[in-house]
């Protein structure tokens, strides 16, 4: 049992969010949605504890295309940054601000960025690529996603202080928009770095919440140094360029790890866990 707790802690942390939410709001839906995502994610991890090749490709479809195509295009939510700005502007703790409460803000400090791995619709569509692990040295260009991050929340405060008529109708528009930029310019990145996270590394806005909580991240990787033999198999095929030996918080890109475990796969003396 002690082996697929990580797959229980998980599953135990949004079934309660779940059920709290569906107390607090009286609302069925955040029952039935947190209880989905949280099985869909508890699932995997249980998948890959037990050897299933794609088990976190699994989760990435059930996950991604779950918000992508039913709570975004059917139901009409932004889960974009700029609804997260919108919501947060209107004092409504709906849709994406709890979206963003539980995955991306307190989320973190229990799974890190596992929601980078095993939920984000655009990482779903870019881990398809040829690209899985970086071809050349990470660059210095993470200022980007601060950026953008910074021009999402003007783009939503512009339009509330001119007191732009049909905001909702703005932000499904937005979503539509900004994903097929998101999707375009992560496969440009992509084939033009030759790293399918260099999307997720240089601008993605969502990181500027990961990367504090991250940090502080209950579940993480650790390395059992008496079973390593250092010879950096596992930094070479991490698609993040974390430094995964180092058991610090301190380590080098400690907080961009996103629980994918291609690491733990390639450790031939299995001394990463």
């Amino acid at each position: 049992m002690k082996k697929y707790a990580p797959a229980i802690v998980l599953w135990i942390v949004f079934e309660t969010v779940a059920i709290l939410l569906w107390q607090m709001k009286d609302n069925l839906f955040y029952l039935l949605n947190f209880s989905y995502i949280g099985c869909s994610m508890g699932l995997g991890v249980f998948l890959f504890m037990r050897g299933h090749q794609h088990a976190r490709r699994i989760v990435q479809l059930l996950v991604g295309l779950y918000m992508l195509v039913y709570l975004g295009l059917i139901c009409n939510e932004n889960m974009q940054i700029e609804g997260f700005w919108y919501y947060l502007f209107t004092g409504v703790f709906e849709a994406a601000t709890i979206h963003y409460a539980v995955a991306k803000i307190f989320g973190p400090l229990v799974f890190g960025r596992g929601w980078c791995g095993y939920a984000c619709w655009t990482a779903m569509a870019l881990d398809f690529l040829p690209y899985k692990v970086p071809q050349a040295p990470r660059r210095k260009l993470g200022f980007i996603r601060y950026i953008v991050f910074a021009l999402s929340l003007l783009f939503v405060a512009g339009l509330f202080l001119m007191r732009v008529g049909g905001l909702e109708r703005i932000m499904f528009w937005s979503f539509l928009v900004g994903n097929l930029l998101y999707y375009a310019v992560g496969i440009l990145l992509a084939f033009r770095f030759k790293d399918n996270r260099a999307f997720c590394k240089y601008i993605c806005p969502i990181t500027v919440f990961l990367k504090p909580m991250s940090y502080f991240s209950a579940i993480r990787i650790k390395c059992d140094k008496d079973k390593c033999v250092s010879c950096g198999k596992c930094e070479k095929v991490c698609p993040m360029n974390v430094e995964v030996t180092n058991n610090s918080r301190k380590r080098h890109n400690g907080t961009e790890c996103i629980l994918c475990m291609e690491c733990v796969k390639a450790c031939p003396k299995k001394a990463l866990q």
